[in-house]
Parts: structure tokens; sequence; C-alpha cells
């Protein structure tokens, strides 16, 4: 039977070269011929028939010189379908053949090592395909299924279509192919892969001829309610749409070549008449398939209504008539156009053409990669380095009326030319989805994970398959992250884990219940000292005060004082100079004070020591050495602070991990092995003063100063022994309020067992404080 659309092709391309022809700009004094031939959608019969046309000879018959002749036709238009073009091609891209296609759009064919020769009108299916990827990917579609034709076209227009989408994001669940000679099991088998799928877009890359054959299964099997997603090959197919009597593709959006219109073509197709004169057997089958007539009756069963030659054409309505196919026929048009201006140029025309000029195809072929013109309707035409011409597609929306009249309405616009964030123009609120819908479907694997959680995904399954998990603690997650990300160090997650939250600074502080009762505690026994010192001095001349060693008990004193006043240097934001003074002034003052209670339990065990006959210990122990034993031990103390501040001092730091919600802000030690140091010569002097006054434990009670010093160092090491294990497990400003703690503690117990026996004599027993009592 006569294919219509193949006709319409053949009569696009003898009204393009009727124009030219008559042209008096274009080709001046030059007509072009063409011959025809139909190959039936036969690959093996198009590259017979290419090579016919080469060798100028009748294809049923082959000379035996046919192959040694050159060339008879300069330039081949068509094919229509990619394959046979692609067979073409490779024929005939040795000799150097143009051949430019109004319709084979694999994007196979933009490689010049296979096929140099081969042009086109059409944009390659690179461009569809990746158009499609990205308008899957706009309408927010990440599961989908895939259809192609079995051939060139559809293979690698999917393979293009597939790289794409992965890198979108996007998964197919399935991708299955079919030719339009598959047997019918086939056919069912894809139907059975659409029917047990979970996504409900379908991209179909087929070709008009394919599609033919599917949808009649389709409707057979009520596929409906499938969102598809089409491409030029039918997308804007008015006998596709005629096919569809179950409104199967019914909402289906895809790609189409921009709408076009050549004034003068319909008119010209529409006049099918001379025909009569030039090809009776033509015109014959034309006009019994337009009219569904027979000019006579045949001997067969069904009779059908007699054909007159003078039916009016423009009274039927079929695939004939329907335009829909214009934006191809422009396409021809554009191609049998660039010939003309490629023989144009070389046959440098201006108001006459030298026809002496000797043809051949290869000139002819670099003349056709360098053409730029414009079309009378105003449109560019030009190739680029692979033969193609700039991609641009409108966006197609299945659209049928509340009468049942299917619409082919544009929705958009993707222009390859433009930049990347700007290719893609879609109007979502003008589109008509499957089952006469307007809302957008949904086909998504797993829905999108929401914030605070994180995708996890689902083994064995694509990526787009995925369960959503709850964040960590210090994780967040947003609208747009996939992933859970950590928060800075100074912030910390809000419960829905999906805002960092900065961490509250934390320290010791003068304002906080506990830094002031430390700071009073401090105050008190600085003030409590100072008081001691005040009655000492006033009673200084008292047997009292100078039976005790007066020098040493002042400067016990003063350290004491230093000893409380240390403490407060724990208190508040720690900085560069507070973190070094706090540690080498408490080593110190405190070494000072232990130093003045050793000389004076020396002094007194010595003393007693010394009424033995024969003895003359204290010439050792006098007021001097007192001073350079204090001086020495002291000094070993400071030399070990400067070697600590030296190599490795304190020094403020910032402590995220004691806390998860908080930052402590602490002193680092520096060199532990210089603070375990200072520690440990405060307590070796400890034991040693304590070892001292417990050897004097048995000295007379109306003198038991050792006694005394004894209780007071026992309290002492007693603190710090405990301070250790307290210090290291306490938390955060904790560990701080213990340390000030243990200093504020063994302060008031020498204060306290030293002196307050003391100066309850002085105030409150003054007839004890006598030279004979003291005796």
């Amino acid at each position: 039977s006569l294919n219509f659309r193949d006709f319409q092709f053949a009569q696009a391309m003898l009204f393009a070269i009727e124009e030219i022809n008559n042209s008096s700009d274009l080709l001046p004094g030059v007509t072009l011929g063409y011959k025809m031939y139909d190959a039936c959608g036969f690959i093996a019969r198009s590259v017979k028939v290419a090579l016919t046309l080469l060798n100028g000879n009748d294809i049923e018959a082959l000379p035996a010189d046919a192959c040694t002749r050159p060339a008879q036709v300069q330039v081949i238009m068509g094919e229509t379908s990619s394959s046979p073009s692609a067979a073409i091609a490779t024929a005939v891209g040795p000799f150097h053949i143009p051949m430019i296609s109004h319709f084979s759009t694999c994007a196979c064919l933009s490689d010049k090592t296979k096929y140099p020769s081969f042009l086109r009108t059409i944009p390659s299916d690179y461009y569809q395909s990746r158009a499609l990827a990205h308008l899957v990917k706009h309408l927010g579609w990440t599961w989908i299924g895939a259809v192609r034709s079995n051939d060139d076209y559809g293979n690698n227009g999917m393979a293009t279509f597939t790289d794409t989408a992965e890198q979108l994001g996007i998964c197919l669940e399935y991708s299955v192919s079919f030719f339009r000679t598959d047997p019918p099991d086939k056919i069912h088998k894809i139907i059975e892969v659409i029917k047990s799928s979970n996504s409900k877009v379908v991209v179909a890359f087929l070709s008009h001829m394919d599609l033919d054959v599917l949808l009649n299964e389709f409707s057979v099997n009520n596929l409906t309610g499938y969102q598809w997603v089409g491409t030029e090959g039918w997308m804007f197919d008015s006998q596709i749409a005629a096919m569809d009597k179950n409104r199967i593709l019914d909402g289906a959006i895809g790609l189409s070549i921009p709408k076009a219109h050549v004034s003068g073509l319909r008119e010209f197709m529409f006049n099918v008449k001379p025909l009569n004169s030039s090809n009776s057997e033509l015109f014959t089958q034309l006009w019994e398939a337009l009219f569904s007539c027979q000019f006579k009756q045949s001997n067969s069963a069904e009779i059908q209504k007699k054909c007159t030659g003078e039916e009016d054409i423009t009274t039927v309505e079929n695939s004939f008539t329907d335009m829909s196919l214009m934006p191809i026929f422009y396409n021809v048009y554009k191609g049998v156009y660039a010939v003309a201006h490629a023989l144009h140029e070389i046959l440098n025309c201006n108001k006459t053409c030298d026809i002496n000029v000797q043809l051949d195809p290869y000139t002819i072929l670099q003349h056709l990669q360098r053409i730029h013109f414009k079309t009378k309707e105003g449109d560019e035409v030009y190739f680029n380095e692979n033969g193609d011409p700039p991609a641009k597609y409108e966006i197609i929306n299945w659209q049928r009326s509340d009468h049942g009249i299917l619409n082919f309405a544009a929705v958009g616009l993707y222009d390859a030319s433009l930049p990347a964030d700007k290719q893609l123009n879609v109007k979502i609120g003008s589109i008509v989805w499957a089952k006469n819908s307007l809302q957008l479907p949904v086909s998504v694997c797993s829905e999108k994970c929401p914030p605070g959680t994180q995708k996890v995904l689902q083994k064995g399954r694509p990526v787009c398959c995925f369960d959503c998990i709850r964040c960590a603690e210090g994780e967040i997650s947003n609208s747009t992250s996939v992933t859970c990300v950590r928060c800075p160090l100074e912030s910390w997650s809000n419960e829905n884990r999906t805002a960092c939250i900065k961490k509250e600074a934390e320290f010791l502080s003068y304002k906080e219940i506990m830094g002031s009762l430390l700071t009073a505690a401090s105050l008190f026994g600085t003030c409590v000292t100072v008081a001691v010192a005040v009655i000492f001095i006033k009673y200084r001349k008292t047997p009292l005060v100078r039976a005790n060693n007066s020098e040493l008990s002042f400067l016990l004193l003063f350290s004491l004082k230093l000893c409380f006043l240390c403490s407060l240097t724990f208190i508040g934001q720690p900085s560069e100079w507070s973190c070094m003074l706090r540690h080498t002034a408490f080593g110190i003052t405190f070494v000072l004070c232990i130093s003045c209670v050793l000389g004076k339990t020396i002094v007194v065990l010595m003393a007693f020591k010394a009424t033995l006959p024969g003895r003359n210990v204290m010439k050792w122990f006098g007021p001097t050495q007192q001073r350079v034993s204090v001086l020495g031990f002291t000094l070993i103390q400071v030399i070990i602070c400067i070697l600590w501040l030296s190599i490795s001092p304190p020094f403020p730091s910032k402590n995220f991990k004691e806390f998860k919600d908080k930052i402590i802000l602490e002193c680092s030690l520096g060199s532990a092995v210089g603070f375990w140091a200072v520690l440990g010569y405060i307590g070796l002097l400890a034991m040693l003063c304590f070892i001292c006054a417990f050897l004097a434990r048995k000295l007379p009670d109306n003198f038991n100063e050792a006694k005394f010093i004894t209780f007071s160092m026992l309290i002492f090491c007693a603190v710090w022994i405990t301070f250790i294990p307290a210090y290291v497990s306490s938390p955060g400003k904790f560990s701080v309020a213990v340390e000030i703690f243990a200093i504020l503690a063994s302060s008031f117990g020498l204060l306290f067992c030293i002196f307050i026996p003391k100066c309850y004599i002085m105030l409150l027993k003054p007839e004890k404080n006598t030279k004979k009592n003291m005796m």
C-alpha cells in the first residue's frame, strides 16, 4: 500500500527543487534534476538503491560496468530512519558523496570517522536524549521505566539518555527493547514488565513504526494510567494519535521539532492531479488511497465506491491532508536549499553561473559543511563540525478537549545553544497529565528524606532506593542535603537535627553561686589572716609571740595571705596570663608557706634537743640559717616554675569533648610534667614537715607547737591526697572548683591549727602568756 508519509517527503523535495529552478537569484540559468526511489524500509534495499543512484543505472538491471562509471548523482537526500541512513553513509562515505537526512537522529551518525559525508537538517539524538533526561529531572521523576526501538535510533538514544539520567540522579527500574518484527510473546513480556513495575513514568524512545505495533497491544491489555515521555519520533505524529482509541498516551509529554510553516508547500502537496499525466499508476494508487475508492472494481467480494478523478482533496481528513509533519517537510526543504547554496558558490553564480566548472562530490561536501544562509521563512541553516544543525525542541503535551479532540499543546522549549541553566523552559501549570489530571504525577523509588535524616542505600538496589535514618547527635541535615554533616566544634545539633546551635561557653565565673562562695571564702581567709597578723603585731613583745619565732610567724602569715589570694586567679574566664599566673603563684606561695612551717618545726625540735649536755646544735638553726632555708626551698620551686613556663606553659583552651552542648573554657597544663613537678615538690616538703612535727609530738604540753603543726600537716596532706582523684574525675569547671577548694582547705588548716590556739591565749587567756609558762 502507498505510504502517505514517504510520499509527502518526496513532495517536499520536489517543491524545493521547483522553487529553486524558478528562482532568478539562486542558481540562475541552472536546472536541478533528481532521481527518486522507494527503499520500502529495508536496509539492504536502501544501500542497493543508493549505489544505483550513484551510477545512474536502473535498479532492476545493472550492466557489467556499473561500478566503474563516475558518480551520476552528486548528493543523496534521505533516509528517513537512522539504521538505513547509517548503512548508506557507510557505503558512500569513502567516495565523499554528500548525504543529507531530514529525519535520521541517531547520535552515532555524528561520528565523522565512520560517516564522513553524512549531514542532516534535524538535531542529533545526543541533544534530544539529554533534553529528555533534564525534562524528567525537572519534573521530579527519579524512578522510571524505558521502552526503546531495537535499532540504532533507539539503542543509541537510550544509551545517551541513561548516561545523562545517572548523572542527574535518575534511576531506570527497567529498560526493554522492541522492533516491529518481534513476535507477539516479546510484546506480552514488555507489557508484563510495565505492569509489574513500581514506576509510573515510561520514557518511550521509539520510532513511529514500532509504536504503531505496540500501541495496539497496549490497548488490548488496557495499559492505562502511565505517564508517557516521548521523543520527536512520535510525539507530534497524528497517525499515532488517531490509532490511540483507548487514550493510552493521553497526557504524554515529550519533545518535538519546532513548528514550521513553508508558504506554498501545503497547496503544492494537495495539487496531485499533474501526476495523472506523468505517472498514471502512481496517481491511481494515491487517489484510491486518499478517497477509499477504486477506478476499476476488482473481483473481490468487497465492493468500494468508484473513483471519478474529480474528487475534492480538501474534503477528506486523513494522514495525507494532516500537516502535523510540516517541521519534517521543512527539514527536507532546507536540505535541498543547502545543496543549492553550495552549488551556487561552486559555480560562481552571480547573474549567471559558470556551467563549465567540473562538479565532484567532494567539492560539494566541503561547501555544504561551510554554508550558512537563511530560508525565506527567516530561519538560519548551517552545520557544525559533526554535520548537525542547531538543537532546538518544543516540549509537547498531548491534551484532549472535552469533545475528544487531541491537541499537541506546546508547553515549553529546549534550546541547546543557551547557557546550561537556561536551556530548559517548561510551563508546568499548562500541562495536562495522564488520566486527564492537573496534578503532577510522582514517580520515585523512595520519598525524599525529611530534614534531620540521611539516606542509607538499600542493599542490592539502585541509588534512588534508600531508607531515611535519623542523624546522630552533633550532626544535621536540611532539605537539600542527602547526608548528615557534623556541626562545627563550637556548635551542636538541635533536637530535630535540622540546625546547628551555638554551644554555651562555660567557666567558673564570679557571677555564679559556686564562684561567689569560693571568692567569699578566699576573701574571708585573707581577712582572718590579716586579723591574726594584726593580733601578732599587737602582742609581738609578749613571751608567746617571741617564743614562736616571730619572724617566721609573720612570713608564714604573709604566705598564707598569698595562698588565699592566689585562689582568685582560678576564677573568671581563662586568659593567657591568668593561666600562667594561677599555677605558678599557687606553687610558689604554697612552697613559701610550707618552708616557713618546716623552719618552725625544725627550730622547735632542735631547740629542745639542744638542752642536752654537750650539744650545741642551735648555732646551725639561727635566724640567718632559717631565712636561707626558706629562701632555698622557695627558690627551687621558682626554678621549676620558670622551666615549666619556658618549655611548655599553661594556655587557655576550649574543651569540646566533656559536654555535647557546652564549651568548657579552661587552662590546659601545657606540660603535665611541669604541673605534677610543682605539686610533687609541695608534697615532698609537706611530708618532710609532717615527719619532723611527728618526731616532736612528745614535747612538754605547755609548749607543744609541734603537735599543732602535726595536725595542720595531717589536714594538708589529707586535702591534697584526696585532691588528686577528685581533680582528675571532675568535669569542666568543677575541676577548677576542686583545686580552689584544696587551696582554701589546706590554707585554713594551717591558719587555724598553728595560729588560732595562740590567738586564743593572747586574747582570752592572757595569764598564760608569761615567760614562766612558756619555759
